[in-house]
């Protein structure tokens, strides 16, 4: 038997592979989506928390004494802060009552009528997240002078 040489002229025995890069996969995306659940979520429902708090009112009325003590207070978040003293008969104990404000111009009121006899009507808040909103759970949001008999 004759060995046959390869025809140098004709097609090459084997046909050659190409080999394609692999596509690469984004290895970021699953990170991504991990860390922004992680981050998003947690964020979201404390906005929602913070609204839901801030929105409802569990209470609301009114409180008559003297404003004993008026300082706004925090260190990023300003609120202002007070103290009433409710007397209920001459010669009895007091009662202290704190209370926030956020509003400027109820609070520019509040320190006109300092010790003066005054009505802070108020919303009471409960599960108010942080002290950034105020540091108690009462929001003062109207003041009224009240006649000395």
């Amino acid at each position: 038997m004759v060995d046959e040489l390869p025809d140098t002229n004709g097609p090459p025995l084997t046909e050659p592979t190409v080999t394609a890069t692999p596509s690469r996969r984004r290895r970021w995306k699953w990170p991504a989506i991990l860390l922004l659940s992680l981050v998003a979520v947690p964020a979201l429902l404390f906005a929602v928390w913070s609204w839901i708090a801030l929105t409802y009112t569990y209470s609301d009325g009114e409180r008559a004494g003297y404003v004993q003590k008026f300082s706004e207070k925090g260190w990023i978040c300003k609120t202002w802060e007070g103290e009433l003293s409710m007397v209920n008969v001459p010669g009895a104990a007091q009662e202290r009552w704190i209370f926030s404000v956020r509003n400027d111009s109820v609070s520019k009121v509040i320190r006109e009528t300092m010790g003066t006899k005054v009505a802070l009507s108020y919303k009471e808040h409960r599960g108010v997240p942080t002290s950034c909103f105020g540091d108690t759970q009462y929001f003062v949001r109207g003041v009224r002078r009240v006649p000395e008999p």
